[in-house]
């Protein structure tokens, strides 16, 4: 099996795989001119390929960060078990402190250890199994999740509309149909003709470089346009709908997601369009109150200095490079389920469903 699925009819790109006891990230980072897969052969590798976007997106990232700590102890199995949950605790404080905003990785990697102390009267190679059982049910459920979101948004899209989604939210972010992507990919399937415009997302272009990407070769009717060419778009009524992903759900329905959403949600308001965030339930963290407590992800200046490997700042210049941005519940006219679209009030309708 190689880094594209047959997916309901699709050659989709595959963001990862885990096969033969080995894991494989697709690097996003050289698409779309490249698609090429780098095996990881330790934990370091998987931190780094989190840390440099190689995978991203927060199902993806989260699935990456439980199978690296799989791999970070593959050589510890000879340990007493007290020492190996020991040292798996160490592993995933380090894998989780690559990108501090998307929830799926501290999810997962709790979620794993969590595993591991149900083990804990058991060998550590036996705990090391159970946890190699625990990724790939992560990895199963992201998958059966993507579809569950798909068939929930599948009725928002209807024929001939125009869909905007901003960065990248499909089958590159997550295992296999995407997240705001899955509504989309279910709708062609389906045999409905729409047209989707996809933001380039600066500064490092998800948008341009993964989603319009996907979409094109899924053979989805798909535009590229700059971030600033959003209001416009929806002012001439080419736009009847918003879908975007979420890195991170607050109780009150406040979200996390890439920088510019916010933006992309305020013009929504503006021109009564209805604004949609497809929502894992990974993603969905009731203990943060609201979307002032998500700790916001700052990167290097050089991904805002420079533009396809060219300085186009002056030397010196200061810059901020938060990598989302908080979109505030008000904003939002739905989330886009596993279990169903949930709707205002939002910190009943979170708390019913996920609490």
């Amino acid at each position: 099996m190689g880094s594209t699925a047959e997916i309901r009819g699709y050659d989709l790109a595959r963001s990862l795989r885990w096969e033969g006891g080995e894991l494989f990230l697709l690097d996003q980072t050289r698409l779309p001119g490249e698609l090429v897969e780098d095996r990881q052969n330790n934990i370091e590798m998987v931190w780094n390929s989190i840390k440099r976007l190689a995978v991203r997106g927060a199902p993806a990232i989260g699935i990456a960060g439980a199978y690296g700590l799989v791999l970070g102890l593959r050589d510890y199995r000879g340990l007493e078990p007290k020492a190996f949950l020991a040292k798996a605790e160490r592993l995933a404080a380090y894998l989780d402190s690559s990108r501090p905003t998307a929830v799926n990785l501290g999810w997962a990697l709790r979620r794993m250890l969590g595993r591991a102390l149900a083990e804990a009267s058991s060998t550590s190679a036996a705990i090391y199994d159970a946890l190699v059982a625990e990724a790939e049910a992560i990895h199963a459920e992201d998958r059966a999740i993507c579809h569950g979101i798909g068939e929930s948004g599948l009725g928002l899209i209807k024929e001939g509309c125009g869909v905007l989604t901003h960065c990248n939210a499909g089958a590159l972010a997550t295992s296999e149909l995407g997240t705001a992507t899955a509504p989309i990919y279910l709708a062609q399937a389906a045999g409905r003709s729409f047209r989707v415009y996809a933001d380039e997302t600066r500064p490092l272009l998800q948008g341009a470089r993964l989603t319009a990407w996907e979409l094109q070769r899924a053979g989805i009717d798909v535009t590229l346009i700059c971030d600033d060419m959003a209001a416009s778009i929806m002012s001439q009524g080419l736009v009847d709908l918003c879908i975007v992903g979420c890195d991170r759900v607050a109780a009150n329905g406040d979200f996390a997601n890439k920088i510019g959403t916010m933006g992309v949600a305020i013009l929504a308001r503006h021109f009564s369009i209805p604004f949609y965030v497809a929502s894992p339930s990974s993603t969905i963290d009731l203990d943060t109150a609201r979307g002032g407590d998500i700790v916001i992800e700052e990167r290097g200046t050089e991904e805002v200095t420079s533009f396809g490997g060219r300085r186009t700042a002056p030397e010196g210049v200061k810059v901020r490079n938060p990598a989302f941005d908080v979109t505030p519940h008000e904003l939002v006219t739905g989330f886009i389920t596993e279990r169903g679209i949930l709707t205002p009030p939002f910190s009943e309708s979170l708390a019913r469903v996920f609490g």
